[in-house]
């Protein structure tokens, strides 16, 4: 029978050898080897991206900005207390003391502006313009990331069916090259067919480790966009349905210019030049403040009066208007910039329109050609594969050679590359055109 004392030793066995299992690569990487879907990469990038995160700070000091700028309309408060230490007492012959050696004093102010030549309210209007510049950044900033998650996502799978045809090619073309290696064996089979088939089997394998290595980059780079360790193994489910796009050009260009968020950045741009001129034209008005005061002294920390003094607190009020009536054509000048300004900012305008237009145009040609190409290969991959199965038939009957019989390998594998290819580059080119007509899911 096991002691109390063993018992217990045994207990802490076991739970270390499960702390060990649990803490191991092996199961650590289990955790982590689910297949993500395409929608789980693009949240994960956009939770994780800094560009998101600093546009996120951007928007979010911008409201501060409006926030700061919205208490120019309000009164100012404002307070001085100040102690003075003289050489000595100043003694008038007819008053007394006038200047005691210590002197307290306490000043309150308030000042509310009344015109200030509209730049309050312009300033005001500026910084709203400029959080709304930065949350539609925000927006495009969010865009951009999830395109850039979306294409990393099809390169992966792309460069995975790639490595899966290089190898199968491998494959294939070593099973040939056994065959023609044992037909040369026994004379049936020149030895210039079993070079070509070996040199074939050297150009199949350099393509394997080609591919893999594109497929280690996409990896590396969804890796980095996701915010992971670059050599972290990742998973993702595979999408191999193919859906035609029904949209055509007119639409989407027409959708483009709806829904950019450019074009409502540049809208807002134009918006703050026009606020900039009115700002430049503030000093051909005056500036009228509104001010009271109320004075206190004393000869002791407090501000209490004092002996000799005969009147320890007064007020006033005042209204202070202020007019720059020359300023050598500054006002002028300074406003004829930011009209300059503006016109730019309208170019810009035109010049991203256009942008927006050709990127939805490039983006739609893309798309149909690889779309277009997805088409003519599905026809071409069975009419491959028989050729294939044809001629491996009759190099059998010794009727096609071994060059016959590689071609058509070589034919059917080169095929399946290209659809491959276009199936994906439609996947990526259909998620860019998305992303030109200002949509936020490319799915």
């Amino acid at each position: 029978m096991m002691s109390g004392k063993n018992f217990l030793k045994a207990c802490l066995y076991c739970l270390l050898i499960i702390f060990l299992w649990a803490q191991s690569p092996l199961t650590a990487e289990e955790g982590t080897s689910s297949p993500l879907s395409l929608r789980q990469i693009v949240q994960i990038a956009l939770e994780a991206n800094i560009d998101v995160k600093t546009s996120n700070k951007e928007a979010e000091a911008a409201k501060h900005k409006k926030n700061m700028s919205r208490t120019d309309f309000y009164p100012t408060l404002n307070a001085t207390y100040q102690y003075k230490r003289n050489e000595r007492e100043v003694t008038s012959p007819f008053v007394g003391i006038t200047v005691p050696k210590d002197r307290y004093s306490l000043v309150a102010s308030i000042t509310q502006p009344l015109f200030s030549g509209f730049s309050i309210s312009n300033q005001y209007k500026m910084a709203e313009l400029n959080l709304d510049l930065t949350t539609s950044n925000k927006k495009r900033v969010r865009q951009d990331v999830a395109l850039e998650a979306t294409k990393a996502y099809f390169e992966i799978l792309k460069a995975k069916k790639l490595l899966d045809v290089s190898k199968e090619t491998v494959n294939q073309v070593s099973v040939q090259t056994d065959v023609v290696n044992n037909f040369y064996q026994v004379g049936m089979s020149p030895l210039n067919d079993l070079l070509e088939s070996q040199v074939l089997l050297a150009g199949a394998t350099q393509e394997v480790v080609r591919t893999r290595s594109h497929l280690d980059i996409a990896r590396a780079y969804l890796n980095v966009l996701l915010r992971r360790p670059i050599h972290q193994s990742i998973e993702i489910v595979d999408m191999l349905d193919y859906k035609p796009f029904e949209c055509d050009l007119d639409f989407c260009i027409e959708t483009a210019l709806e829904k950019r968020i450019e074009l409502k950045m540049s809208d807002i741009e134009i918006e703050m030049a026009e606020k900039d001129v009115q700002l430049a034209k503030r000093s051909y008005y005056p500036t009228v403040n509104l001010q009271g005061s109320y004075y206190r002294i004393g000869d002791e920390w407090y501000v209490d009066g004092g002996e000799d003094i005969g009147d320890k607190d007064t007020w006033d009020i005042s209204a202070v208007a202020s007019w720059d009536v020359w300023d050598w054509g500054r006002t002028s000048s300074g406003t004829m910039e930011k009209k300059s300004r503006r016109s730019q900012a309208m170019l810009n305008r035109s010049k991203t329109e256009d942008s927006i237009q050709f990127g939805v145009t490039q983006a739609y040609l893309q798309m149909q050609t690889s779309e277009k190409n997805i088409i003519t290969v599905e026809t071409a991959i069975e009419q491959a594969k028989e050729n294939v199965r044809i001629n491996e038939e009759r190099y059998k009957e010794q009727v096609a050679t071994s060059t016959d019989v590689l071609t058509a390998q070589t034919l059917y594998f080169r095929t399946m590359n290209n659809y491959y290819r276009a199936l994906y580059d439609f996947q990526i080119a259909k998620a860019s055109l998305y992303r030109e007509m200002g949509q936020d899911s490319f799915e």
